[in-house]
């Protein structure tokens, strides 16, 4: 009989509460599999969003070469977060067919066949696709990264979701950061610096086949999927709703700032280089406050505060890009940068608001399908508002209208309850 008493989170000084432990959780594996699992983590990480933020430098190139209108443009970055939100449905019931490391191991499979024949396509209707495909593994890993930390660590949640928001922070700000160079150094073809980018998917492929592969790494999946049936609607659970509704908002912001903000810039006068430098400033700032916010989060019985503390930060980011947005343009990409670290929070409150493995699939599933379903219509008004307006001072007033109810949702979301507690669902 398994030990059901949970351990209390990092630093913790709360009781303890019944739940499963490790060893209900995962399977004894050896030193080698927990170390690929690691490997596997942090190469998926750094997959999850070069396909997006590789855009964003050379959207204007790409708006060209294809033919696009401003409208389609918010289209093409209004994508993202709808093929998150319909390809994040199917993950659960992915998972509990074939095992999460097998359904991982085909989304990074997705997201280099995407990459590589997205620039090759021609035209807008095929550039589309070839990036859903892409965008479809990425929306399955994205709901299976917590499922995995929690199967293969579960008392060090906070840890490792830390590792693996910080590897995908290094995997935004990278490719915002040198896709133009890359571009230039390849002969200033923009559909060559995006291909590129299918390299580093096919690394990532190789540890996920080998676990995969492996019968000790895999057993598991097939005696917790009758598990994860089980249980009443999560729908019933308002932390669930808050914590949707908070990722959601969050991703808002965040796709709006991968796709438009080097475009901001460079209408205020800035330099393309020096546009795709200043968004890799703001997606690099998520490297060391995406190990430490979960960390700490995880350490706290509410996450509130901190929801608040991102919260101004993007307040103050969004007033500077519309009174000065090339004076300050390198404060501004701070401040913004400190208010993307939402996304590890969120992240991390998924696992801590449930107390089984179980639980985290659901709740992952939920919050992220629904959240990017709610985020859509943003990056497309963005669009459509800079068109018509013919400047940036509507959008950028919606962007920062839109972090007031983050905040609030995020404090919700915050509260030291479990969706289990709140739904009767089954441990």
């Amino acid at each position: 009989m398994p030990d059901e008493t949970r351990t209390r989170p990092e630093g913790s000084t709360r009781p303890a509460i019944p739940t499963l432990t490790a060893d209900a959780l995962a399977p004894r594996h050896t030193v080698w599999i927990t170390r690929l699992v690691m490997v596997g983590i942090v190469l998926a990480a750094l997959n999850l969003r070069p396909a997006i933020t590789s855009l964003g430098p050379l959207l204007e190139e790409i708006r060209t070469g294809l033919g696009m209108s401003g409208s389609v443009a918010g289209l093409l970055t209004s994508v993202p977060p709808l093929c998150f939100a319909v390809f994040g449905i199917a993950a659960p019931r992915l998972a509990r067919r074939f095992g999460p490391v097998a359904v991982v191991s085909a989304g990074m499979a997705a997201i280099a066949t995407g990459l590589l024949i997205r620039p090759f396509a021609g035209g807008t209707a095929g550039f589309l696709a070839a990036s859903a495909l892409a965008l479809m593994g990425i929306a399955v890993s994205n709901v299976l990264m917590p499922v995995i930390v929690k199967r293969y660590f579960p008392h060090r949640v906070g840890s490792m979701t830390g590792l693996y928001s910080m590897a995908l922070a290094i995997g935004t700000a990278g490719a915002a950061a040198v896709t133009v160079p890359v571009t230039e150094l390849l002969g200033g073809s923009w559909r060559l610096g995006l291909g590129v980018w299918a390299l580093l998917a096919v690394l990532a492929v190789l540890p996920w086949i080998g676990l995969a592969r492996d019968r000790t790494a895999t057993v598991h999946d097939g005696r917790s999927r009758g598990t994860e049936r089980s249980g009443t609607r999560i729908t019933r659970s308002r932390t669930a709703w808050a914590l949707a509704a908070f990722f959601g908002l969050q991703a808002t912001g965040a796709y709006i700032t991968m796709g438009w903000m080097p475009q901001i810039f460079r209408d205020a006068g800035v330099p393309a280089g020096t546009a795709g430098a200043l968004l890799a400033v703001t997606m690099v700032m998520g490297v060391p406050l995406a190990f430490v916010i979960p960390k700490l989060a995880a350490r706290l019985p509410r996450q509130g505060p901190i929801v608040v503390v991102l919260g101004l930060c993007g307040l103050l980011g969004y007033a500077g890009l519309f009174f000065a947005p090339a004076a300050g343009a390198w404060a501004w990409a701070l401040l913004l940068g400190i208010s993307n670290c939402a996304f590890p929070l969120a992240l991390t409150m998924i696992g801590m608001r449930s107390r089984t493995g179980a639980g985290v699939v659901r709740l992952s599933a939920f919050a992220q399908s629904t959240g990017y379903l709610i985020s859509i219509p943003g990056p497309l008004l963005v669009g459509v508002l800079y068109q018509h307006s013919g400047g940036w001072e509507l959008p950028i007033a919606l962007m920062a209208g839109l972090l007031v109810p983050q905040i609030v949702f995020g404090v919700l979301a915050g509260r030291d309850r479990t969706i289990e507690d709140e739904t009767g669902m089954r441990d």
